[in-house]
C-alpha cells in the first residue's frame, strides 16, 4: 500500500534536486509561483544540489524574477551529490517528494531513484530517455511497491502532453477508442528559439545505446498487447502530413515508449481496452528537410564512434543548425515559443462491437501550451507533484515505477494543467 503522508515528520513536501541546473532554475520559479496549492494551502519546500553557493545564487535569481525577496530566507538549502549516497539518503529522508532535475538521467538518475526507494520518498523526473525509464521499472518496481513509494518518470514535456493527451482523447470519445496518432508542431517567435544541450546529450547517448535498450526490453518478457480494431499503420520516415499541412517525421523522443507502458498497465491492471499509438513531429517545408537530412546524416555517422560523440557534444550548435546550444534559450525566446499536439483518434462508437468490422468513429483533440522545455516542463512536473500531495486517494493503490498516465489516469491532473496554461480540448 502506497503512502503519501503530508503531515509526517518529514520537514518538506517537495525537494528540488539539481535546482541550480538549467531546467532546475525554472522548476524553482514554478514551485514558488504555486506554493499556495500545497496541502492545506501551504507548501514546505527546499532546494538541493552539490554546490551551496550555486543554490544560493539561483534562489536569489528566482527571488528577483518573481519579486519575492522572502524566498532567500524562507527556502532551505540541502547539499547533496549523486556521487555521495549518504548525502542522497539524508536528503530523501527529509522530503515527501523529490523532484529530480539532474540529467542526463542515464548517468545520474539511478542513485537518486535508489535513495528515494530506500528512504521512502516519492520521485518525479523529467527524463525523455527510454533506457533509463524502462531500466528503473525493471530494477525498482518491486522494491518501490514493497516500500509504498511512487517512482514516476517522464513528467515533463516528455511525456505528459502525449501520455495524458491519449487518455484525454480516449475519455472524450463516446465508445471504444482503438488508435491515436499525434502530430507535434512548435511555434517560435521573432527572437527565434533553441534547446539546452542537456537534451542533445541525452539524444546522443540514447542513439548510441540503441542495442542496450532492445536487450533491456527483452528482459521484461512481455507478450504483445492485443490489437483492437484496425492495426495502426506506420508512416514513412519523411512524409507530407495533411493533418498539420507540413512535412513530418516520426517523433524521436520517449512518447511512444511511455504511452505503450501506460496502455500496458491500464490493459493488464485495470482491464481496459488498449489504444494503439503513433507519434510524429512537423518539421516545416523544403528548406527544413534539407537541413534535417544533412544534420541527420552527420549525426547518424558520428554517434557510432566515441570521437564522433565527443564532437557532437562539444559543438551542439554547429551540428544541430542552432537548434541546441550550451547557453539554452533566452527568456525572450521562451516567451515567444509554444507547442501544439494534435491527436487524431479512431474507434467504435457506443453500441458498436469492437470485435466486428472496422472502426466507425473519429475524434480530434488538441493539447497546446507555452514553450515546451523550460515553461511547460516545469508546469507539468510541479502539477504532477501537487497531484500526489493533494490526491493520494486517486493514485494507484500500491507503490511502484509508473508512467504518468498509469499514475495519474484517475486524478485531476489534466484539469490542473489546464488551469496553468497547458490546454486540453476537443476540436
Amino acid at each position: 500500500m502506497a503512502m503519501v503522508n503530508t503531515s509526517s515528520a518529514r520537514p518538506y513536501h517537495i525537494i528540488i534536486f539539481g535546482a541550480s541546473g538549467f531546467t532546475g532554475q525554472f522548476v524553482i520559479e514554478e514551485v514558488a509561483r504555486t506554493s499556495s496549492e500545497g496541502p492545506k494551502g501551504t507548501l514546505k519546500w527546499a532546494i538541493a544540489g552539490r554546490s551551496r553557493q550555486k543554490l544560493e545564487k539561483v534562489l536569489e535569481q528566482a527571488a528577483g524574477v518573481l519579486g519575492k525577496p522572502e524566498l532567500k530566507s524562507e527556502v532551505d538549502i540541502i547539499v547533496a551529490d549523486v556521487g555521495e549516497p549518504d548525502s542522497l539518503a539524508a536528503m530523501c529522508k527529509q522530503g515527501v517528494i523529490v523532484l529530480n532535475c539532474v540529467g542526463p538521467y542515464r548517468f545520474w538518475g539511478e542513485p537518486v531513484v535508489k535513495a528515494c526507494v530506500e528512504n521512502g520518498a516519492h520521485h518525479i523526473d523529467i527524463s525523455g530517455e527510454p533506457q533509463f525509464l524502462e531500466g528503473m521499472q525493471l530494477n525498482y518496481d518491486h522494491q518501490a511497491a514493497e516500500k509504498g513509494v511512487y517512482i514516476i518518470g517522464s513528467c515533463g514535456f516528455d511525456s505528459i502532453p502525449a501520455d495524458m493527451g491519449v487518455l484525454y482523447t480516449r475519455d472524450q470519445f463516446k465508445g471504444t477508442l482503438t488508435a491515436v496518432e499525434s502530430f507535434l508542431t512548435v511555434g517560435i517567435g521573432s527572437e527565434g528559439g533553441c534547446i539546452h544541450d542537456g537534451t542533445w546529450q541525452s539524444a546522443i547517448y540514447g542513439f548510441a545505446d540503441g542495442p542496450k535498450l532492445r536487450s533491456l526490453r527483452r528482459k521484461f518478457g512481455y507478450q504483445p498487447l492485443p490489437v483492437v480494431g484496425s492495426k495502426i499503420k506506420r508512416r514513412s520516415a519523411l512524409f507530407y502530413s495533411n493533418e498539420v499541412q507540413q512535412y513530418a517525421v516520426p517523433f524521436m523522443g520517449a512518447d511512444v515508449s511511455v504511452v505503450k507502458r501506460t496502455q500496458r498497465y491500464l490493459t493488464e491492471e485495470q482491464k481496459e481496452s488498449p489504444v494503439q499509438y503513433g507519434a510524429y513531429a512537423g518539421i516545416g517545408g523544403i528548406s527544413s528537410i534539407v537541413k534535417l537530412l544533412f544534420a541527420g546524416m552527420m549525426f547518424w555517422f558520428l554517434v557510432k564512434f566515441s570521437f564522433g560523440r565527443n564532437l557532437l557534444i562539444k559543438y551542439p550548435e554547429f551540428f544541430s543548425f542552432g537548434l541546441f546550444s550550451k547557453a539554452g534559450p533566452t527568456r525572450k525566446q521562451m516567451e515567444g515559443s509554444s507547442f501544439r499536439f494534435a491527436f487524431y483518434g479512431e474507434g467504435y462508437t457506443e453500441g458498436q462491437d469492437p470485435s466486428q468490422g472496422k472502426p466507425n468513429g473519429k475524434i480530434r483533440t488538441v493539447v497546446q501550451g507555452p514553450e515546451a522545455g523550460y515553461v511547460a516542463t516545469p508546469i507539468a512536473m510541479v502539477q504532477a507533484a501537487m497531484t500526489i500531495l493533494n490526491e493520494p486517494e486517486s493514485l494507484p493503490t500500491k507503490g511502484g515505477v509508473y508512467s504518468p498516465g498509469a499514475a495519474f489516469a484517475k486524478t485531476s491532473l489534466i484539469n490542473r494543467l489546464d488551469e496553468h496554461g497547458i490546454k486540453f480540448s476537443v476540436v
